[in-house]
């Protein structure tokens, strides 16, 4: 008989089959693993012949060299002169927007008094769009042909004036030996002046269009301006630190506030001394001129210092032409007045706009009419405003509490 294997016997035969399966399996691995590490070594030496052949990276460039700061240091300073340059080349575009950002603060007061009245924001600036732009159209429509008849009136009048200053001695002896009347008769008679005057006929269209299109451009702005003055404002004062910006904004409300009352008081200001000036020049007998030399006093007024002195000037010395004795009442007339406007009508109407001393707006109107003529003279004060409450309530209060 044969005998059968035990159970024990046929589990340890498998347990040893799978051990040698196992075995072979781990050296299968062992040679592929030999493989790869070879592979790698190989990559390795490459990699390092490599590096080798092009050597290793050096220390970086000194910055304190005189290279590095003369190349950098140039490049700096050609930056600087190509936006100084750019910067001179829309400077009249700059102009015509800080002059449309000054008339969008100053018709801003008119807004706010429409909202203190329950008008909301946006009914409020097209009330005051829409007043603006009937003034100005009532204006050009109204006024501007009879001011444009006076002018022409004056003209034609003119050589008939210098006639008569010719039976003054005085002026007969400065004439006999430099014959001052046929020169200015022939400069105010002939024409070619306002030719000469702009480069001739063509620099004359040119010179209006040019008027009219920059009219155009500042009306556009201010309307735009006006109507998003607050976001302007908001976008402006996030420029300021978080922990500062609260300062900011009432700093700067406080400018535009000041800027918007000079604005307001300079034009009610003008129009006093326009319509003072249009009632007294009615009753002397100069009605046929009028209207026209009240708009130049008017217009002139604005100007700081000087504006309201030479309008006076002007109305004076046509006054003077037309009769000596109308002369002489005219010049009391506006020596008066101007005392009344400065130390009355002046301070009453600025005193809750700007508060700035009498030296400071000298100085201001001096250089901003050095720098930017007429707009500078007009940007002045409240710009001299502006600076002095940011010294007392930045500069100084740090000052003093250090």
């Amino acid at each position: 008989m044969t005998k059968e294997p035990s159970p024990d016997a046929e589990a340890a035969a498998r347990h040893a089959e799978a051990a040698a399966e196992h075995a072979e399996d781990a050296a299968e691995h062992a040679e592929v693993a030999a493989s790869l590490a070879e592979a790698a070594a190989d990559h390795a030496e490459g990699h390092t012949d490599e590096h080798q052949e092009f050597g290793q990276q050096g220390a970086p460039f000194e910055r304190r060299s005189p290279f590095y700061i003369g190349f950098f240091g140039a490049l700096g300073a050609l930056l600087a002169y190509f936006l100084w340059t750019a910067l001179l080349g829309i400077g009249s575009v700059l102009i015509l927007i800080v002059v449309s950002l000054f008339l969008a603060a100053g018709l801003n007061p008119a807004v706010e008094f429409l909202e203190r009245r329950g008008l909301r924001r946006n009914y409020a600036v097209t009330a005051v769009i829409v007043a603006f732009l009937g003034a100005v159209a009532l204006f050009l429509v109204a006024i501007v042909p009879v001011i444009t008849d006076q002018v022409a009136a004056i003209s034609d009048n003119a050589p008939g004036w210098l006639d008569e200053l010719e039976n003054n001695k005085k002026i007969q002896e400065l004439d006999d030996e430099y014959q001052i009347i046929d020169k200015i008769k022939d400069y105010v008679a002939n024409g070619d002046f306002v030719s000469g005057l702009f480069g001739g006929v063509l620099g004359v269209g040119l010179k209006i269009l040019g008027a009219l299109f920059n009219a155009f451009i500042i009306l556009v702005l201010t309307l735009y301006f006006l109507s998003s003055l607050d976001k302007t404002k908001k976008a402006f004062y996030r420029l300021a630190p978080a922990s500062r910006r609260p300062r900011v904004t009432l700093l700067g409300d406080k400018i535009v506030d000041n800027v918007g009352g000079y604005v307001s008081g300079a034009f009610i200001v003008a129009l006093c001394a326009g319509v003072s000036s249009l009632v007294f020049l009615f009753a002397v007998g100069l009605g046929e001129y009028a209207v026209a030399l009240a708009f130049v006093v008017a217009l002139l007024d604005v100007i700081p210092m000087i504006g309201a002195t030479i309008g006076a000037v002007v109305v004076t010395a046509i006054a003077f032409a037309t009769d000596v004795k109308t002369g002489i009442i005219c010049a009391i007339f506006f020596l008066i007045y101007q005392q009344v406007e400065n130390y009355v009508i002046y301070p009453r109407v600025m005193s809750k706009s700007v508060d700035v001393p009498g030296a400071v707006i000298v100085i201001a109107a001096l250089v901003g009419a050095g720098l930017l003529g007429v707009v500078g003279a007009l940007l002045a004060i409240p710009t001299a405003a502006a600076i002095l409450l940011i010294m007392r309530e930045v500069v100084v209060k740090r000052q003093d509490t250090r």
